[in-house]
């Protein structure tokens, strides 16, 4: 294990037995995506996973082991994207009031999502905007790639999300679509943005990677988990509002917990205590 993932797995504070986890499946994913690379152009991967999958953990371990093969990468987060709360109020009140909350597509920037990964693939140095999620809103600081890179990583819980088919938005999953979506007007539109902008910019992935968790369930679980981290702050979510929060996210994460493992290039199934348990590739299983 060489002295620069040491480092890491100290920073993160994981325990050292978390190097085995990263010679059994993260050194095969940085691997494979080196042998995806071209050299004439930056290669996109995209990384989706629901929340709490390890999809930042996984986006770091990845940059170091691909830097020890002589390949810079740098990662885009799709949550940095987010749309102001401005913005998301804006949108509440034209199209539906569910769009004051973040995470379905639809309170994404996705036209500046475009402008970054032209600059990133482009081989140009990219400004890269930072969500306060403690907050609910933008920061107003910013975080910069300096250019050029040979792998930007597109991390994000839906990206590589495909829109359901019509038939599927008829019934509500939960409470929160019964109640408060009972038209559908939420919930197609949310499958309209699928279908148009964020194909576009999903569309341009050279490499999917998927991180499946077990079920929806354990999203809920590591959700909790990443709500406690958060620590104090205006927008940090007490039991009842955080199962309110996560239902926006269900039923397009069970699509894609469905739907994306059949087409995605790499395959990472992770455990209930959100480590990896399994790994396959188009080229090899382990």
């Amino acid at each position: 294990m060489s002295d620069a993932i040491a480092a890491l797995i100290a920073g993160e504070r994981l325990p050292a037995s978390y190097r085995e986890i990263v010679e059994h499946y993260w050194r095969p994913v940085a691997a494979e995506i080196a042998r995806w690379a071209d050299s004439r152009r930056p290669l996109l991967v995209g990384i989706n996973g629901a929340q709490g999958s390890g999809k930042t953990t996984l986006c770091r371990f990845v940059e170091t082991l691909l830097a020890e093969r002589g390949l810079a990468a740098a990662t885009l987060a799709l949550d940095d994207l987010y749309l102001t709360q401005t913005a998301r109020s804006g949108l509440a009140a034209n199209i539906h009031p569910l769009f004051a909350t973040r995470g379905v597509p639809g309170t994404h920037d996705v036209a500046l999502g475009q402008v970054l990964l032209d600059r990133l693939l482009a081989g140009r140095s990219a400004e890269l905007p930072i969500f306060d999620k403690a907050r609910d809103d933008r920061a107003t600081e910013t975080r910069v790639v300096e250019g050029p890179v040979d792998v930007v990583l597109f991390e994000g819980w839906c990206v590589g999300a495909r829109p359901q088919p019509a038939a599927g938005l008829s019934a509500p999953v939960n409470a929160l679509e019964g109640d408060e979506d009972s038209s559908g007007t939420w919930r197609r539109a949310v499958n309209r943005r699928l279908a148009t902008d964020y194909a576009e910019l999903f569309d341009r992935l050279d490499m999917l990677v998927m991180l499946k968790v077990p079920s929806f369930d354990a999203v809920r679980a590591h959700r909790l988990l990443q709500e406690v981290k958060l620590g104090a702050g205006p927008a940090v979510l007490d039991d009842t509002a955080l199962e309110r929060f996560l239902a926006h996210y269900q039923r397009l994460t069970e699509f894609m917990l469905d739907e994306m493992p059949a087409r995605a290039d790499v395959l990472v199934e992770v455990g209930r205590d959100q480590n990896p348990v399994w790994l396959s590739t188009r080229s090899r299983s382990v």
